[in-house]
C-alpha cells in the first residue's frame, strides 16, 4: 500500500506513455489517475521529459472534464485530487481513439492525398483508430469495430453503444470548439476515448482531454499552434526547444480556466398578470435555472396598470444587461403584446391554458397586431429553452448545456429503442 496526500493506493491497475492508473482501496469504484512528466510522440519513438508537465496536463484534464460534466455529458471524472492527478470513476477502457475533425490537417491529409490542408468540414469529419501501439494504431472502419464484438465491464459493443460513442464524440467536440472560440482560439481536431463505467455498466468519456489531445490554432492561425504538434514538429530536442515546448502547454492551460467562465450576463423576466399564474411562472423560473440563467418574477397587469406595466420593462431596459421578457397571462394577453410593441428586446408569450376557455383564450397570444414579433410557446420548459437559445448565441457555457441536452435525449431514445427490440425478440 502507498500512502498519497490521505489516500491508500492501491495496485498499479494500469501504466501508459504519461499517465498511471492507481485503485483506490477506500473508495470502491473509483481510481486515482496520476500524471506524469513525459512527453512522447509518434508512439514513444520520440519521448523526453518536461518538468511541471503532470501538473499542466492535470490541470487541463480536470478544467476540460469539469465544463463537460456540467454542461450534462457524462464523464468518468470525479474530482481533482492534486496538482498532478485526479480521482475517476473505474472503468473498463474500450480501445478506440476516436478523432474528429473540423479543418483538414497531419495525418488525414497522408491518407487522403489531394485534400488541401485547411480544408473545412461541415460536419465534423469522423474517424476511429484501434489502440494497437505495435501496429502504430490503425484506423478502423465501424464494421470492423462491430466485428471485434467487444465485451467490456459486462457491456456488449454493438450497433447502438457505436452510435452513442459517436454523437458522443460530436456533441464533445462541438462544446469544445464553441468554448476555444471564446478566446479567439480554433479547436482543429480532437481525439478522445471511451469507458464503460464497472458499476453502472455507461459508456462514459473516459481517460483525459489535454494539450496531447488536440490542436488549437490561435486566430486560425497554424503558426501559431500551441499543442503537441510543436513537439512533433522539432526537428532536434533541445533545452530551449523543450521550454518553447512548455510554454505552450502552461498558455493553454492558463486560458483553460477561463472556459469555464460565462461571457454574457443574461436575464430572464417573468411578468405574470396576477398571483394566481405563480405556479405557472415558477415552473418557467426552474427550467431557466437548469440552464444557468437568473430569472426573476413580476406582477403586472397591462389591462389595469399599463403605465406600471411600461415603468417595469423600462427598469429592465435602462442597466444593459441582455434581458428576455415572458409575458404569462390568461384569458385575454395584454402582456405580451404591450411589451412587444413597446421594446426592442425580445418577448415570448408564455400563457397558462385552463381546459375549460383555454382554446378561444390562446389566440390573443397568437394573432398580433402588425409590427408586433412576439412568440408564444405553451410550455414553461420550451419557454425556458427558448430564452437559453437566444442566450447561448452568445454564452457558450449555456450553448453547451442545450447541445447536452440534446445529446442526452438522443441516447434516451436510442437505448429505449434497442430495449425494446430485445424484448420483442
Amino acid at each position: 500500500m502507498i500512502y498519497c496526500l490521505y489516500f491508500i493506493l492501491g495496485d498499479k491497475l494500469n501504466e501508459g506513455k504519461t499517465k498511471q492508473i492507481f485503485a483506490l482501496p477506500d473508495e470502491p469504484g473509483h481510481v486515482l489517475v496520476q500524471s506524469k512528466d513525459q512527453i512522447t510522440a509518434g508512439n514513444a519513438a520520440r519521448k523526453d521529459q518536461m518538468e511541471g508537465k503532470a501538473a499542466i496536463s492535470n490541470k487541463t484534464t480536470s478544467c476540460v472534464f469539469t465544463l463537460l460534466q456540467q454542461a450534462g455529458i457524462k464523464t468518468a471524472f470525479v474530482r481533482q485530487h492534486s496538482d498532478t492527478a485526479f480521482v475517476a470513476d473505474h472503468c473498463e477502457m474500450i480501445p478506440i481513439e476516436w478523432v474528429c475533425r473540423r479543418i483538414a490537417t497531419g495525418s488525414f491529409l497522408k491518407r487522403n492525398p489531394g485534400v488541401k490542408e485547411g480544408y473545412r468540414f461541415s460536419p465534423v469529419k469522423m474517424e476511429m483508430f484501434f489502440k494497437d501501439d505495435a501496429n502504430n494504431d490503425p484506423q478502423w472502419s465501424e464494421e470492423q469495430l462491430l466485428a471485434a464484438s467487444f465485451d467490456l465491464a459486462g457491456l456488449h459493443i454493438g450497433r447502438c453503444e457505436v452510435d452513442i460513442m459517436n454523437r458522443s464524440t460530436v456533441a464533445i467536440f462541438e462544446v469544445l470548439e464553441k468554448a476555444w472560440a471564446t478566446q479567439n482560439c480554433t479547436l482543429v481536431d480532437m481525439k478522445i476515448e471511451f469507458g464503460v463505467n464497472v458499476t453502472t455498466k455507461e459508456i462514459v468519456l473516459a481517460d483525459v482531454i489535454d494539450n496531447d489531445s488536440w490542436r488549437l490554432w490561435p486566430a486560425g492561425d497554424r503558426s501559431q499552434q500551441k499543442d503537441k504538434q510543436v513537439y512533433r514538429d522539432l526537428k532536434e530536442v533541445t533545452p530551449e526547444a523543450m521550454q518553447m515546448v512548455k510554454r505552450n502547454f502552461e498558455w493553454v492551460a492558463e486560458r483553460v480556466t477561463l472556459l469555464l467562465e460565462s461571457q454574457v450576463s443574461g436575464r430572464v423576466v417573468v411578468l405574470m398578470g396576477s398571483t394566481s399564474d405563480m405556479a405557472h411562472s415558477e415552473k418557467i423560473r426552474k427550467a431557466c435555472s437548469s440552464h444557468g440563467i437568473p430569472c426573476f418574477l413580476r406582477v403586472t397587469s397591462a389591462h389595469k396598470g399599463p403605465d406600471e406595466t411600461l415603468r417595469i420593462k423600462a427598469e429592465y431596459e435602462g442597466d444593459d444587461v441582455p434581458t428576455v421578457f415572458v409575458a404569462v397571462a390568461g384569458r385575454s394577453n395584454g402582456l405580451g403584446p404591450v411589451l412587444s410593441g413597446n421594446t426592442a428586446y425580445p418577448v415570448v408569450n408564455c400563457p397558462p391554458i385552463t381546459p375549460d376557455w383555454g382554446a378561444q383564450d390562446v389566440w390573443s397570444s397568437l394573432r398580433m397586431p402588425s409590427g408586433l414579433g412576439c412568440t408564444t410557446v405553451l410550455s414553461p420548459d420550451a419557454a425556458a429553452q427558448f430564452c437559453a437559445q437566444i442566450f447561448g448565441l452568445k454564452d457558450h457555457l449555456i450553448w453547451a448545456k442545450l447541445r447536452a441536452s440534446m445529446l442526452n435525449t438522443w441516447i434516451s431514445l436510442k437505448q429505449a429503442d434497442q430495449k425494446l427490440q430485445a424484448c420483442s425478440l
